[in-house]
């Protein structure tokens, strides 16, 4: 854990003398105090993650982290384990919707391998740092040991260290794991506590009587492996999956570095509360892109204390709102430095 605690131990409070300064300015800008609600907020924010009180965002990447998991045995995904794969494989295509989007915000996309079932031929696109070819079933015992759990985080890590010497002003975070719907509501019921049923969606868009299958399947390896809430790496060891303990490595390192966290739906979520639950100061560097319409992503949020941005009625994952969410970081960043002052503008002021 070497790694995870020195990660843990650069992690500090946000720059409260540089916050101030990014509020004064916003209320001296050419617009009603205000009027740019969220955006106002997101940009005093990213000043106190940045330490500058006017912040520029220039290099942008979104991590998307693959993974397969053992309980899709149970019959809980819509679609087979080789979806993963196959999805990966559209990814170093360009041709999956995180893409076109990364494209769209001008960031680059990296694509990891924290353990996928089918194994893929050669690319020099993608970082591989597999765990193992998948979870183990968590219906029957743990899905992964505590130590390859702290290696998906560390894993996550060190993918971050390695990307901040290419340029690195923002992250987002996502993902794509048949069944990690399964993990993300098994994770989020037990660090929150609340009913599988409030926590648990259909997912890939399975039908009724899949879904009580799906919350049955989460209340049974809840009860089999009595995760300890207090414990976060005892949670991902237990219930969770490769890919989420790299999205929660990737959100700690970032905290570490006061680089912006812009996490994606749902399965980013749950990754958050690991993170917060190792760390819990990390939760002042996440922005929360949108609402998923997965039902334990509202309850997810509101546990770590965010608001997202939007809510577009997405669900797709793979890094796809948080693309939207650098988007407006950006642009809640390029209105705080490049607007003009009412005293520049020769504009009167309400004061």
């Amino acid at each position: 854990m070497r790694i995870l605690n020195t990660t843990i131990k650069k992690i500090q409070p946000l720059d409260k003398a540089a916050m101030d300064k990014a509020a004064q300015r916003q209320d001296q800008l050419t617009k009603p105090r205000g009027s740019l609600g969220i955006l106002e907020n997101i940009s005093v924010q990213v000043a106190g993650i940045t330490g500058k009180p006017i912040p520029h965002i220039k290099n942008k990447a979104i991590i998307t982290m693959a993974a397969d998991h053992g309980v899709v045995a149970q019959g809980v995904s819509l679609y087979p384990q080789e979806v993963t794969a196959q999805m990966v494989l559209n990814f170093l295509s360009g041709g999956a919707a995180i893409n076109v989007l990364s494209r769209q915000v001008g960031a680059r996309v990296v694509i990891v391998d924290m353990g996928i079932t089918v194994k893929l031929t050669a690319s020099k696109n993608i970082i591989r740092k597999s765990i193992a070819a998948g979870t183990a079933d968590m219906y029957m015992g743990p899905a992964m040991t505590r130590t390859q759990a702290i290696n998906s985080i560390e894993a996550g890590i060190d993918i971050v260290e390695k990307e901040i010497k290419q340029g690195l002003d923002i992250i987002g975070t996502g993902e794509m794991g048949i069944g990690n719907t399964t993990a993300a509501s098994a994770i989020v019921a037990a660090i929150i506590g609340k009913p599988v049923a409030m926590i648990t969606g259909k997912g890939t868009g399975i039908g009724d009587e899949q879904l009580a299958h799906k919350i049955e399947i989460i209340k049974k390896a809840l009860a089999v492996n009595k995760p300890d809430p207090d414990d976060a790496i005892d949670v991902l060891s237990k219930v969770g999956g490769f890919e989420i303990g790299g999205m929660a490595g990737v959100i700690l390192a970032g905290a570490a570095n006061h680089i912006p966290v812009v996490i994606d739906g749902f399965i980013s979520g749950s990754a958050a509360l690991i993170a917060a639950g190792i760390c819990p100061q990390v939760k002042d560097y996440l922005i929360a892109s949108h609402l998923s319409v997965e039902k334990g992503h509202i309850v997810c949020l509101k546990h770590l204390g965010l608001k997202p941005a939007f809510d577009l009625n997405m669900r797709l994952g793979e890094g796809t709102g948080a693309a939207l969410g650098i988007f407006l970081t950006e642009a809640a960043v390029n209105l705080l430095g490049q607007m003009a002052t009412f005293s520049e503008a020769g504009v009167s002021d309400i004061d």
